[in-house]
């Protein structure tokens, strides 16, 4: 298997001395690994699991964010 990355293979990593070739999701063509992803995502909203922030509780994240962020900037 060669080095470099192309669309079919992936890049062997060497630990402790051995080659490794990318398994499971890792080994998958990036489209393939954005169709599951997609599909688990879909999952989530359906289910009732996932989160959508409203506008409200964006922006009091932005504001808890940044008032942190400035406060140690003092």
């Amino acid at each position: 298997m060669s080095l470099q990355d192309t669309s079919s293979q992936r890049t062997e990593t060497t630990v402790n001395g051995q080659r490794r070739s990318p398994r499971g999701f890792a080994a998958m063509d990036p489209q393939r690994q954005r169709e599951i992803a997609s599909l688990g995502g879909r999952a989530a909203h359906q289910s009732g699991h996932a989160h959508e922030f409203t506008s409200e509780e964006a922006r009091a994240a932005g504001r808890k964010r940044h008032a942190s962020s400035s406060a140690s900037a003092k």
